[in-house]
């Protein structure tokens, strides 16, 4: 799959050979209830109605608005969402909702490495 630009141009999708989708959001980018849409929407379009994994890039994204951070509740095909950021603002960000309100496993990382093995514990059924 060729790397699909997020309408609004703040973030790409991409499918790993592993299964995995890999939103990535721009550093330095605020996010509004349209740009976490979007996003999903591509999500859920790429996907077929099956499945999968995603990891999601976080790191430096400025803020999320009230309302994105609401769209991020909504159900998608997204089995398992790993939150990958590296600094304490980026954690800010990323537990800005309670565990239980995620419609699916939702994880903060700040190592690549071990948010795709979390992933990866979900995608055989996936691919």
């Amino acid at each position: 799959m060729e790397t699909l630009i997020i309408d609004g141009g703040k973030g790409t999708l991409d499918l790993r050979r592993d299964g995995i989708l890999y939103l990535f959001w721009q550093p330095g980018v605020g996010l509004e209830e349209a740009d976490i849409q979007a996003a999903m929407a591509l999500v859920n379009d790429v996907c077929h109605g099956r499945g999968r994994p995603l990891l999601v890039e976080m790191t430096g994204v400025k803020t999320v608005s009230h309302a994105g951070r609401a769209a991020f509740s909504n159900p998608s095909a997204a089995s398992r969402i790993a939150l990958l950021g590296s600094n304490p603002v980026d954690r800010v960000l990323a537990d800005f909702r309670g565990p239980n309100t995620h419609p699916c496993p939702t994880r903060f990382f700040t190592d690549k490495c071990e948010a795709v093995d979390w992933l990866l514990q979900d995608a055989a059924g996936a691919r």
